[in-house]
This record gives structure tokens, C-alpha cells and sequence, in this order.
């Protein structure tokens, strides 16, 4: 999609190009400077926004050269041409990172994730309904929050549930707090001693010493607490910040434990300025042994409503090639949540929808494979093997 606006915005520019060229034919081809968007003559003239003014253009066409226009023309249906040959051969160099996990062009590859496990007795039963009973396959805890031992109880008996971290630097509900795992961090704590309630707290206090030091910490944790780690993930996106993901990515390299972060495509979907360092920063996890995921789906935090069942259908139904994380956060109706959330009830209706049989039953209709991060390691190491081997 980027490409295709991509080269609609250098058509444009080249259609200002050819109008510049026709209105001020005293200025030559090889003088004019042209600088996309705007464009700005070697001469006063300026074209802002497409302005143009009506008696110039009726007292000038007079001087146009038809062979400057049939140039003009030739040099567009080059452009054109080259564009299209481009865009053709980036659809085809650019596979989804299905497809170098080994899955076939063209499928739909899903995990269903609930985050927040952990935080709430409530959120911990209505997790684990939803892996059981629905169609939630992976979660990540919060290692500084008061329900962890409750979902340590659970793992003990389930190991093979695909469980990673969703590791913590804030504490954002007013009522309900939580402090950092590695004790005294200056920059990660608040006048009372909590985690910060918002991301941009953190990033105006904490070094990324301390983020990485309270990152490790909660890893060591969930060791000592016999936790598997399939995966790691970042509660409120805190670490996908510039100023931190850096040590976050490094961390899960250094461990060789897959991290969830805003790959390429993610990120022009999202329109985020740094395509090019999503793109350079997802080859570098992928070339450390890590698999990396296409897509990461949002959407559902913002169905402020209980009945959340037609929005994941209609979800489900417009998922693109490639794997995609649809992360959710499932909690059971209880009166201290409404205290916790200020009365969210909107978290009951993901627990809701992701029980409900037609969102299940959407999701063989449109036969959208499911996968685990677990599976995605896998994967990663087997296609690691075959590129050594020249397979």
C-alpha cells in the first residue's frame, strides 16, 4: 500500500512539474529545481496547494511548446512504467513473515492474546475461561502485580499454555498500585513510591539503565517463580519508545526470547516515521534466531462497549496476509474491577466475545490459522536451519 502512495505522489509532483514547465515557458527544463511536496521554482514562482491564477495561465498557454509537452510526456510514462515495474517486484521480494516462517502465501495467521494476566483475581479467571473455553491461545503476566502467585498456581498445572511477559513500568490505575520488582529505582518511581501512572512519566524520569534493569528484574522473577517464557511484551507500549526499545530488543537477544515489537508493515500501517528503522531493527531480531510478526491489532482497548461480538467478526474477516497479534484483555464482571477501572466495563465485553461461539465459528469460516509464540520459535529455528543448509 505505501508503495502504490508512493508513486502517486511523484505522479503528482510531475504533473506540477509538466504544469510549471507549460506556465513559465521562458524557464528551461534542465534550470528548474522541483522539491516534492511543495515545489519551489529556481525563480520566484512558487505553487502553493495547487493555486493558480486564471488570467496568467489564459495569457501564457500561448507560449507552450509542444515539444517540451511531448518530452514532458515521454519522461511521465517513464515514471509511470518504472513505478509499476517496482511495485511489482517489491510484492514479490517482500514475502510476510509467514511466509518465512514456512506458511504459505496468501494465509492468515492469528494469535489471540490476552495481556494483563495478573492484575486482578478477576482478570486471572476470566484468562484462563478464555484459553480453555475460547479462543484465546497465548498471554503475558505482569510480574509487579498482586495476583501473580494466583497465576503461578495455574501454570503449575498447565505448563504448555503459551505464557510470556508483559513486562511493566507503569501502574495506571489511582486506586490499585504496584511498585518495581528491582526495589529502588529512582527514575521509575513516583512521590508515593509507585510505578508511574502514564507513559510520559516515564520517559521524562527513568534512564534506560533503569528500564533494562527492571526489565531483567521481572525476567528473574519469573524464573525463580518456574514461569516458561515464550515471549515478551511491553503493558501500555512503554517500550516500544524510542527512547527504550533499544535495550528491550537487546534484552530478548540476549536471552533469546521473542519480543513483540512494531515490525515495517506495522508501522507504515500506522504511519509511523521510522518505517525505515522498524525495518532494520525487525532484520535484526530475525537474524539473531527471533521470529518477527506482521501485524499488531489494537483495535478492541477502544470498543467502548459490553457486546464487543460483531467487532471481532468483522475483525477476524478483514485480517491481512501474514501473522497478526490480536491483543486483548479479557476480565470477569466484579465489583472491585469497576473500583480498580473507574467502572470500564468495556474489559467484560472482551471476556464476553471471546467465549461467544460465533467468534470462534468466524474464524473457521474464514480459516485463519492459529499459532502460538511458541510455535513461532519453532518455526524460526527450523527455517534458521534451512537457510544454513542452503535448503
Amino acid at each position: 500500500m505505501q508503495i502504490l502512495i508512493d508513486l502517486t505522489n511523484n505522479l503528482l509532483c510531475v504533473i506540477y512539474f509538466i504544469v510549471i514547465n507549460i506556465l513559465y515557458a521562458d524557464i528551461t527544463l534542465y534550470k528548474t529545481k522541483i522539491k516534492c511536496p511543495i515545489i519551489e521554482l529556481s525563480t520566484n514562482y512558487q505553487i502553493f496547494g495547487g493555486y493558480f491564477r486564471l488570467s496568467k495561465l489564459r495569457s501564457e498557454l500561448k507560449q507552450i511548446n509542444m515539444k517540451r509537452i511531448v518530452i514532458l510526456g515521454l519522461m511521465l510514462l517513464k515514471i509511470v512504467i518504472a513505478g509499476i515495474i517496482t511495485a511489482a517486484f517489491a510484492a514479490v521480494e517482500e514475502p510476510t513473515y509467514a511466509e518465512r516462517l514456512g506458511w504459505d502465501a496468501g494465509e492468515r495467521v492469528l494469535i489471540v492474546h490476552a495481556d494483563d494476566a495478573g492484575m486482578s483475581l478477576a482478570t486471572n479467571l476470566a484468562t484462563i475461561e478464555t484459553l480453555e473455553d475460547g479462543v484465546v491461545n497465548s498471554v503475558s503476566v505482569m510480574m509487579p502485580t498482586p495476583w501473580v502467585s494466583h497465576w503461578r498456581d495455574y501454570m503449575d498445572e498447565n505448563p504448555d499454555v503459551d505464557m510470556g511477559l508483559h513486562l511493566t513500568l507503569t501502574s495506571e490505575w489511582a486506586p490499585y498500585r504496584w511498585r518495581p520488582v528491582a526495589g529502588t529505582l529512582p527514575g521509575l518511581l513516583d512521590p508515593d513510591g509507585y510505578m508511574w501512572s502514564g507513559v510520559g512519566d516515564v520517559l521524562v524520569h527513568a534512564s534506560p539503565d533503569e528500564v533494562e534493569q527492571e526489565i531483567r528484574a521481572q525476567i528473574e522473577l519469573a524464573r525463580r517463580m518456574d514461569l516458561s517464557i515464550t515471549h515478551l511484551d511491553s503493558h501500555m507500549g512503554t517500550l516500544f519508545e524510542p527512547e527504550f526499545i533499544e535495550r528491550y530488543v537487546e534484552v530478548g537477544i540476549k536471552e533469546q526470547i521473542p519480543v513483540l515489537m512494531p515490525g515495517p508493515t506495522e508501522a507504515e500501517r500506522r504511519g509511523f516515521e521510522w518505517v525505515d528503522q522498524a525495518r532494520a531493527m525487525a532484520e535484526r531480531v530475525w537474524k539473531s534466531g527471533l521470529p518477527v510478526i506482521d501485524y499488531i491489532h489494537t483495535d478492541s482497548y477502544g470498543w467502548k462497549t459490553t457486546d464487543k461480538v460483531d467487532h471481532y467478526v468483522e475483525a477476524i474477516r478483514n485480517l491481512e496476509p501474514g501473522i497478526t497479534q490480536m491483543i486483548v484483555h479479557p476480565t470477569k464482571p466484579d465489583t472491585v474491577v469497576d473500583v480498580i477501572t473507574g467502572g470500564r466495563e468495556h474489559l467484560y465485553g472482551d471476556y464476553h466475545a471471546l467465549v461467544d461461539p460465533r467468534v470462534k465459528e468466524t474464524l473457521e469460516e474464514e480459516d485463519i490459522i492459529l499459532t502460538t509464540w511458541r510455535e513461532l520459535m519453532e518455526r524460526r529455528r527450523k527455517a534458521g536451519v534451512e537457510e544454513n543448509t542452503g535448503r
